[in-house]
């Protein structure tokens, strides 16, 4: 019986190795060009796609499990109708926070007032909505894949909801966090029919994880 583990290269990736080799499992090949990786265990294999794509593959059955941040998955969720997916383990990788960020010199509590309408750059629509929603602000969403600190300093948006870790981006560009959403890290999540078929392979693996998370 073959496990399909779904990544996306960059943090994440880097991140998940260590957990997954303190787990018995070693990704083979994790620097090629390819696209599904085998590991030294023949029964489970990796396969790369974008951060965006892993909760859809978990979703429909691409793959039985797949690490994806919270954001990703929350956002996902979102459109999906908010069902939530299942999210067994919070690995506690790739730590940060979904912020909103506005260029030095923007009155920010001005603009929010009860009623308020401001423009809003982000690839996270529906956690923005629902934010300013809560807060009774009306936004006039702009989506944006990347170069969200773009926006402000051009006139597009008042203000952007994206990912900070460290702020020096931010920093970097006169930007300056003014609210947090959310903490994110990324977590596991499971293809609720290989929860059930595959129950047999997937619970030592999950055992092996949580024990690796263990200070």
């Amino acid at each position: 019986m073959m496990l399909t583990l779904a990544l996306s290269k960059g943090r994440i990736f880097d991140d998940t190795l260590p957990l997954l080799k303190a787990a018995g499992i070693e990704v083979q090949d994790a620097n090629s060009r390819a696209l599904i990786l085998p590991t030294n265990q023949p029964g489970v294999r990796v396969v790369l796609v974008r951060a965006s794509d892993v909760p859809t593959y978990v979703q429909h059955g691409g793959a039985d499990l797949g690490v994806a941040g919270l954001d990703v998955l929350l956002e996902h969720e979102a459109h999906q109708g908010g069902t939530p997916m299942l999210r067994p383990i919070d690995l506690k990788i790739a730590r940060c926070r979904l912020s909103v960020a506005v260029r030095k010199g923007f009155d920010y509590a001005a603009a929010v007032r009860q009623g308020a309408r401001i423009r809003v750059a982000t690839k996270y629509t529906a956690l923005a909505r629902q934010h300013f929603a809560d807060k009774g602000v009306h936004v006039d969403l702009i989506k944006l894949y990347g170069s969200m600190e773009l926006a402000p300093l051009t006139g597009l948006a008042d203000a952007i909801v994206d990912l900070v870790s460290t702020g020096s981006t931010l920093k970097a560009n006169d930007l300056v966090e003014v609210e947090t959403l959310m903490p994110i890290s990324s977590q596991l999540v499971l293809n609720p029919v290989s929860a059930r078929l595959k129950r047999d392979a997937l619970q030592p693996l999950l055992q092996s994880l949580r024990s690796s998370l263990q200070p």
